[in-house]
């Protein structure tokens, strides 16, 4: 009985015993690098959007083409840049991602192997908010490299829907790539505005004439893009201000508009995409139409 009375008056410091290290492992587990402050970052699209030409001005369809919005099933881009005021030159503000590069196919290209592909409203990018500068941001400038998405087409009278594979930046070198059932190989450089195009096991693909792709900027005069790049550019509603000691994550949505963003030449006029074996009508357009940023915390 003695035993028994000792062993009873210590069930309570094992009871106490016990609290305290569960108390201990709740606090070892908290990982304060989980808490820095992110910067997330989404592409979206969206067909009802402004349409823009280069300078930024509304766009409308030139006589002799015709268009479409294509659906979108997934995007890329190869860089982003915050700029501070509407004559920052390119390259000059702060800058969030630059896409892998490669000299493979001998000069200079973005490497189509390692891109981030993501679908519209997927997250994109992901990073730390300390790694950009304090200040005041007015302008995005987002260069966008490879476009996945389905179309409306006509072959022989018959209505039929099909998947393109765009690329709109600057240079892309492509081991291969998949459309959407059919892979393509190139192992070589291609230009922007390489395309191709497959419906039903049957793959096509082109090019779009040589600076024949949209690329809005709105600072073209105070603060130029290179000829052949896709750095489309756009203001915020409101800057975005950065003080360097923010504790909650900001989401910045990128929304590019695809209103009629695939553009070609309506050879007979009766506003749809008409595809043969031997007479597709020329693709020359597959930019995005503009850029509208927003962000939230």
């Amino acid at each position: 009985m003695n035993n028994f009375k000792f062993l009873v008056s210590l069930l309570p410091l094992f009871l106490l015993s016990g609290c305290d290290r569960d108390t201990t492992d709740d606090s070892a587990t908290d990982d304060p690098v989980n808490t820095e402050a992110r910067l997330i970052i989404k592409l979206a699209v969206d067909p009802d959007q402004a349409r823009l030409g280069n300078l930024g001005e509304p766009a409308s369809i030139p006589d002799g083409h015709a268009a479409q919005s294509p659906r979108f099933n997934t995007i890329s881009a190869h860089y982003l840049e915050l700029s501070p005021t509407a004559t920052t030159p390119l390259g000059q503000g702060s800058i969030l991602y630059n896409a892998p590069e490669t000299n493979q196919g001998g000069s200079t290209a973005i490497d189509f192997e390692q891109a981030l592909i993501v679908s519209p409203g997927e997250e994109f990018l992901n990073i730390p908010l300390s790694q950009l500068s304090a200040g005041s941001y007015q302008w995005v400038r987002l260069s966008l490299s490879y476009q996945n998405y389905d179309i409306d087409f006509q072959f022989n009278d018959i209505p039929l829907s099909g998947t393109v594979a765009s690329f709109v930046g600057f240079d892309t070198y492509i081991d291969s790539y998949l459309i959407k059932d059919e892979t393509v190989t190139v192992t070589d450089n291609k230009k922007q505005g390489y395309w191709g195009f497959e419906s039903n096991g049957i793959v096509q693909t082109g090019q779009a004439p040589e600076g024949a792709t949209t690329v809005p900027n709105p600072l073209f005069d105070s603060s130029p893009i290179p000829q052949g790049s896709c750095v489309v550019t756009a203001g915020f509603e409101t800057p975005l201000q950065i003080n360097g000691d923010e504790t909650q994550d900001i989401v910045l949505t990128l929304s590019l508009s695809t209103n009629q963003s695939f553009e070609w030449i309506d050879t007979n006029g009766n506003g749809i995409w008409d595809v043969t074996s031997d007479a597709t009508e020329p693709v020359v357009d597959m930019g995005l139409r503009g850029l509208k940023p927003s962000y939230e915390n």
